[in-house]
């Protein structure tokens, strides 16, 4: 008989949460979805759209997450912008080729580069970890465009904002763009959205408070959404919970929280369903 198969907690933001329900049911997975990060717009508008004209000032333009290639080019004069004034294209002396000019777009995993690309960036453009990468992450984007950095280069990292500003510990983000001023690059910080605590009802902490002792899988794919259940569910144990992240720091959080049985996968759908299945045969923990 086919193995008992855990209900999979999906925490991803209501968003982008339909397309990975849709994967894990055809896999054959109960999906309970429960958003621990929602998003606002820009806190300051007015740079946010200094930041879409300024595309051909900047070298590179390093967007961290699929959301902040959404915020970013939202509006339709962002777009219009990017393919008549960025990616401008040119015959080479020969005529034999195409050459485009603009700035290379850093995405940190496939979701990233696949949000850039429906909206209209070369593929050619862009420069993301290679498929067989351990992660998906700015540790591994680095070798691919650290060549690339040199005094005065300018890097436009496009983010939603970290509540004041605020350097989290040990975070890759920040890592990597030390690793740009190390090198003599410059770095214009832009706030395209805002990460806010979702809104549950009363009926979705119910059902939380169950997940957190039926031996369900949560899937973190976001520390700062793992951060936002202390505030969603106050004095909840999370001992007895069952977690699956897709990134170390991910896995760091849950531990955090206090969860015991934590593993830790690549972020990419198939590694994601390996790792359910495991989590899967005969309550074994993941």
């Amino acid at each position: 008989p086919a193995p008992q198969r855990r209900p999979v907690v999906l925490t991803r933001p209501a968003s982008d949460a339909p397309a990975w329900a849709d994967a894990l049911q055809q896999a054959g997975f109960v999906v309970d979805r429960l958003p621990l990060v929602a998003f606002a717009p820009a806190p300051d508008p007015l740079a946010l759209a200094q930041a879409r004209q300024g595309l051909t000032d900047v070298q590179a333009v390093w967007c961290v997450s699929p959301q902040a290639v959404q915020a970013f080019f939202e509006e339709k004069t962002a777009l219009a912008h990017v393919h008549k004034g960025v990616f401008a294209t040119d015959f080479n002396e020969l005529g034999a080729a195409i050459t485009r000019t603009g700035p290379r777009f850093w995405a940190p995993g496939p979701g990233t580069a696949q949000a850039l690309r429906d909206r209209g960036v070369p593929a050619d453009r862009i420069d993301q970890p290679p498929p067989a990468a351990a992660q998906f992450d700015s540790e591994a984007l680095w070798p691919v465009v650290a060549h690339q950095v040199q005094p005065g280069f300018r890097v436009m990292v496009v983010r939603g904002a970290d509540g004041a500003a605020n350097r989290e510990a040990g975070s890759g983000r920040e890592w990597l763009l030390d690793r740009v001023r190390q090198q003599g690059g410059q770095v214009w910080p832009v706030v395209a959205y805002e990460r806010v605590c979702p809104a549950w009802t009363d009926a979705e902490r119910a059902r939380a408070r169950q997940r957190a002792e039926d031996g369900a899988v949560w899937l973190f794919t976001s520390s700062d959404g793992v951060r936002t259940l202390p505030t969603l569910l106050p004095q909840q144990r999370w001992d007895r919970a069952v977690a699956l992240a897709t990134h170390p720091r991910v896995g760091d959080a849950a531990r955090a929280l206090g969860m015991r049985q934590v593993a830790v996968c690549r972020p990419a759908l198939a590694d994601v369903l390996v790792a359910l299945r495991h989590a899967s045969v005969d309550g074994h923990r993941p």
